[in-house]
């Protein structure tokens, strides 16, 4: 670890070095890239310091004690440092093993959300809306840029489905965890009896592709424009503005017909397209290493159940980590801090665990 933490800290010290260059400076892309980079092992490179500083304390304590100081307070005081010393040093090398976990390379990336209705008719199109209220009131406290990419309505107001993409700092590292099946148990608004119904609703969290790492061939795109359905008034009878996109190698299809104009909708379906197909290379990459780590906070597979919020007792319940607040409310207005929080955490314990056994060989 140790031997990591020093060429981290050389590549740290060569980062800030660059920085100061002109032709970096000149280069926004480049110097944007660095301060991403420093940012990212600086916390680590801070801890080794400390590390650093407490073994050297911790050497000069133990110098003064084989000296054969007869003078007793010098070697009370001697024992005492080298204690707290030794105690520090165990400290930081135990921060200094989470901080050089493997770093999500998706972490600070924008997401694609998609979420869908599935178990529960009606009354699971509402909880999908209520899911996308939840997650616009958390991108809101995040500050992240929220933009609907398409969906289909029903007329009380649910969601089929719906779609959307959130940009911002560091949204797929706080997202990722949303990916699965999230249950609600409640009394419908359709029930006339007043018994509680269960019904459920999908949850995809796609991290956002660039351009060069999806590369769509126009061969490949088989591209329909028809009629928009739906709210909009007579426009919607008179033009083909929306789009279907077909990609011929995957039969992944994608529809859009929020915009009126012909050429919005079609760049909202690209920009879908190639999240999904980023996704589905992504999962086949992590299916083949069968990871631990995505076993625990959950794999995003859309038959597993992550979640529940339980109206009548006013709980939410995600059964990854057993954790239960009763806060139903302020959760679906979006303070999913907590959670997030929880999940992020449990994690990182995961994969300390994970590392732990790989370096004692069990």
């Amino acid at each position: 670890m140790f031997e990591k933490m020093a060429a981290v800290e050389k590549r740290y010290e060569e980062i800030r070095r660059r920085l100061f260059e002109p032709e970096v400076a000149a280069d926004a892309a480049l110097y944007r890239q660095l301060m991403q980079e420093s940012s990212r092992i600086e916390p680590a490179v801070l801890e080794y310091k400390q590390y650093k500083a407490a073994v050297q304390a911790q050497q000069q304590a133990k110098e003064c004690l084989d000296a054969g100081e007869e003078d007793r307070t010098l070697r009370e005081i001697a024992l005492e440092q080298l204690g707290q010393a030794r105690a520090q040093a165990e400290q930081s090398a135990a921060r200094l093993r989470a901080l050089l976990l493997p770093h999500d390379p998706n972490d600070e990336r924008g997401v694609v959300v998609e979420i869908r209705a599935g178990t529960g008719g009606e009354e699971s199109a509402l909880f999908a809306a209520d899911l996308f209220r939840m997650y616009t009131g958390y991108a809101a406290r995040c500050g992240w840029k929220i933009e609907v990419l398409g969906g289909t309505g029903t007329e009380l107001g649910g969601w089929k489905e719906i779609s959307f993409s959130l940009t911002g700092e560091s949204v797929y590292s706080r997202m990722k965890y949303e990916s699965g099946v999230h249950r609600v148990q409640r009394v419908p608004v359709t029930e006339a009896g007043g018994r509680i119904h269960t019904s459920a609703a999908t949850v995809a969290v796609l991290p956002q592709a660039q351009e060069v790492e999806v590369q769509l061939r126009p061969e490949d795109l088989q591209i329909d424009t028809y009629r928009s359905s739906g709210a909009g008034g007579q426009h919607v009878n008179k033009t083909e503005s929306a789009i279907r996109i077909t990609h011929l190698p995957t039969g992944l299809v994608v529809e859009c017909q929020d915009e009126r104009s012909q050429y919005k909708n079609k760049e909202k379906a690209l920009r879908v397209l190639c999240a999904r197909l980023y996704q589905a290379e992504r999962e086949k990459q992590v299916s083949q290493q069968a990871s631990e780590r995505r076993a625990m906070v959950g794999s995003g597979d859309r038959s597993e159940r992550i979640r529940t919020y339980h109206f009548p007792q006013g709980r939410v319940t995600d059964h990854r980590i057993g954790l239960t607040l009763y806060r139903l409310d302020a959760v679906l207005h979006g303070d999913l801090q907590e959670l997030t929080d929880a999940l992020m955490t449990a994690d990182r314990a995961q994969q300390l665990r994970q590392a732990e056994q790989e370096e004692s060989g069990t």
